[in-house]
């Protein structure tokens, strides 16, 4: 009798556990399902905001494109890139040119980025300035991509700082101030024809909206990582 009293009490032990790693198991499938309701939902308004900023730049500058020679990607970063109307060779003072598209172009842009359909959606604006890997008479490469880092950073702070000083700011000012960064990026993303630098394409300033949605999906990501190390 002593045998059978301890086999059903390892038997209802073993039924317990059970019962612990269902539970568990349920619990688990049950925090999967939520977090992919919310990568759905997170992904689905990422997109919408997306595709319905890339509806209105496109509206908003698409007959003004060619004459700037710029472009707008998927992405919605707004790309200058003529290097010649930009900024001298080496040099980051802006030009005319390029002082008069901004002129047209940043308060149009602004305006678009402050309307309440996208103001507290955007994370950050970033002015982008790129060259590419020539530096001439540098004796290395760390020594062209330093050089072209501090040139870059100087036109991206420079293009900030005219638009800034020269935009009626408004109510907006403060929104400017919270959300627009200066980034120089030397030639770490540099544009390739048929699998080679193209030197010309390289050289240009680029205008990038990040939104909340994105710094979201990436928390999520990084989340989901952890799970499953």
């Amino acid at each position: 009798m002593q045998v059978n009293r301890e086999w059903i009490s390892i038997s209802d032990m073993m039924a317990g556990l059970m019962m612990v790693f269902l539970f568990i198991a349920v619990l688990f499938m049950s925090k999967i399902q939520e977090e992919q309701a919310v990568i759905e939902e997170v992904v689905g308004n990422y997109q919408t905001t997306q595709q319905q900023l890339n509806q209105d730049l496109n509206n908003e500058f698409g007959k003004d494109l060619t004459k700037w020679s710029a472009e707008i990607l998927p992405d919605n970063t707004i790309r200058f890139k003529s290097p010649e109307v930009l900024f001298d060779l080496n040099s980051s003072k802006i030009k005319i040119e390029f002082e008069q598209m901004l002129l047209d172009f940043f308060p149009r842009y602004l305006k678009i980025l402050t309307n309440k359909i996208y103001k507290d959606e955007i994370q950050e604006v970033r002015v982008e300035g790129h060259t590419s890997s020539i530096w001439k008479g540098a004796k290395s490469r760390e020594e062209s991509y330093l050089n072209n880092m501090r040139l870059s950073q100087n036109r991206a702070r420079k293009v900030l700082n005219f638009t800034y000083k020269t935009t009626k700011l408004g109510r907006d000012r403060r929104w400017l101030e919270g959300h627009f960064r200066a980034n120089g990026m030397s030639f770490s993303k540099i544009i390739k024809t048929q699998g080679k630098e193209d030197s010309q394409a390289s050289q240009r300033v680029e205008f990038k909206v990040l939104t909340k949605s994105e710094e979201k999906i990436n928390e999520i990501i990084n989340k989901l990582q952890e799970q499953t190390e």
